[in-house]
């Protein structure tokens, strides 16, 4: 029996979605380095915001301006960054309850070279040099005790020329990077195919072939366990147009 086939695959693509008032808002003080938390019904203050209050289901009636400080309450080390990453250099995950807030957000901390890193630090957002009203605008939160990064702010000052115009969505790079291993029909799929054959399996309860192989019917959830070759030739059933720009 030939071995299932592997190989490494890759799905990247980039996400767009429209923010709404709620995070609109937040990401639009962030462009002036302000990070804004919601008060829910219970009294706590989330931060980041959410869009609709945990307890009560409604939007927010109140947002309020938190850290820029706060403490790290838990974290994971990551010792090789990948591609992408935050930081080039090893960093930390780690859950930031800023000051003011009675929740945890998530964000990267530079602890150095000979990292500092432990619960209980207090850190402060490094800014980004430029900022255009992303979650990215925070580079990284950094050790309080650490002197400034040059070239990006640690907070304070709001950002030059008046208030930032309104930021109402956010395009978010996603990438997925795997070892895909096939099925056994998929295998032989493949191998047909590296032989200009087309190989289907037949449901052996309602007749059904499906190409590419399923392993399973649908339908009636048994195996599919007779191949069929298939012609090259077909026909179109349904289409759609894609217009590249």
């Amino acid at each position: 029996m030939d071995h299932p086939l592997r190989a490494p695959l890759e799905i990247e693509f980039a996400y767009t979605r429209s923010l709404g008032p709620v995070l609109s808002r937040f990401m639009t003080a962030l462009a002036g380095r302000r990070i804004l938390g919601a008060r829910g019904a219970d009294g706590r203050v989330y931060a980041p915001p959410f869009e609709y209050d945990p307890v009560s289901s409604e939007p927010p009636g109140e947002l309020i301006e938190v850290g820029p400080e706060g403490t790290v309450v838990s974290w994971s080390w990551m010792p090789e960054p990948l591609e992408g990453q935050p930081l080039a250099e090893p960093f930390a995950w780690a859950l930031i309850r800023l000051d003011g807030a009675d929740t945890a957000m998530l964000h990267a901390v530079d602890a150095g070279p000979a990292p500092a890193m432990r619960t209980g630090l207090r850190v402060r957002p490094r800014w980004s040099a430029s900022r255009v009203g992303s979650i990215r605008d925070i580079a990284c939160f950094e050790p309080c005790d650490a002197p400034p990064s040059g070239g990006a702010g640690t907070g304070g000052e709001a950002s030059t020329g008046g208030e930032a115009a309104a930021v109402t969505g956010t395009i978010t790079p996603v990438r997925l990077s795997y070892m895909h291993t096939a099925s056994p029909g998929e295998s032989a799929y493949l191998r047909g195919l590296a032989g200009r054959r087309l190989l289907g399996q037949r449901c052996g309860v309602c007749g059904q072939v499906y190409v590419p192989p399923r392993g399973t019917c649908p339908a009636d959830g048994v195996p599919t366990r007779e191949e069929v070759e298939l012609p090259d030739t077909g026909t179109v059933t349904t289409f759609c147009i894609v217009n590249v720009g």
